[in-house]
Formats: structure tokens, C-alpha cells, sequence
């Protein structure tokens, strides 16, 4: 069977305002259809709803919100002998950023009824306190794993 072929990491532009690789990433994530402009406002807008709300900066919650809902481990499917079992594996470091920002992006893109920046701000402040429907995505995933823990001499 061949291998896969190599990934090379890919380098994310900065931010305009804060020149961090990690809100340029985020930018490129929340945008749709190539409009890096709403995106970026929709962010920023979040960033200063989140300033009014705590007299904290955006960026610091918005980085321990990152930090708080990044998963240590994940299930990846393995078929051994007709059979098919999640896996418990640890998770890198750029995909530990990557799902967590994905999470996150998820959880506000099915609430209604706001503007995508305030709910995008109330989901980081959650975040960042430990609670929020992202922090429920990463604790199922963790409690997945350790249900299935007894395959991961499988990995």
C-alpha cells in the first residue's frame, strides 16, 4: 500500500490589527466565499463586543478561548480484522488550533437570530470560561477516547 504523500505546513498570513498568525487563520476560516473583509470585520466586531463586555483585550480571550476548547486527543477509525475501531490517538499542535477553531466556528454558524459577531464573541467568552457548546464538542470527544481507550494498541 503506498504512502501518503507529505503535507507541508502552511503559513498563515497575520492579521491586519494585531499582526497574529492565529487570527489570520481564524479570518480565513470564518470567511465565505472569498470575502476576507466581512470576515475580518465580523471578528474585529466580536474582539470589541468582548472589550465592552469584560474591559478585557479580544485577543487574550480570544487566544485562551483557542487554548481552553483545543482537544489532547481524537478518534481516528481503524479496520482490523473485518472490524472497524475508533482509536484513540494524541492530537498535534496545529490540528489542536485547527479543531478548536473549527469547533467554535461550527457552534456559531448554527445559532440564530444575532449578528455573527456577537455570537461569535459570546462563544470565545464561553470558551474562555470553560463552558459553551464548543467545550461540550471537545469533552465528548475526550470522553469518546477514554471509553475507547482499551483499542489504542491498535494506533
Amino acid at each position: 500500500m503506498p504512502r501518503r504523500k507529505r503535507q507541508f505546513k502552511k503559513q498563515w498570513k497575520v492579521d491586519s490589527r494585531f499582526g497574529n498568525p492565529l487570527v489570520g487563520h481564524f479570518i480565513g476560516m470564518i470567511m465565505w466565499d472569498g470575502k476576507k473583509s466581512i470576515a475580518e470585520n465580523i471578528i474585529y466586531d466580536a474582539f470589541d463586543v468582548i472589550h465592552e463586555r469584560t474591559k478585557k483585550g479580544g485577543l487574550n480571550i480570544f487566544e485562551q478561548a483557542i487554548k481552553n476548547v483545543s482537544p489532547l486527543l481524537e478518534l481516528k477509525s481503524r479496520r482490523v480484522g473485518g472490524a472497524n475501531y475508533q482509536v484513540p490517538v494524541p492530537v498535534s499542535g496545529e490540528r489542536r488550533q485547527t479543531l478548536a477553531m473549527r469547533w467554535i466556528r461550527e457552534v456559531c454558524r448554527k445559532k440564530k437570530g444575532r449578528r455573527m459577531a456577537e455570537r461569535l464573541a459570546d462563544e470565545l467568552l464561553d470558551a474562555s470560561n470553560k463552558t459553551g457548546a464548543a467545550m461540550k464538542k471537545r469533552d465528548d470527544v475526550h470522553r469518546m477516547a477514554d471509553a475507547n481507550k482499551a483499542f489504542a494498541h491498535f494506533a
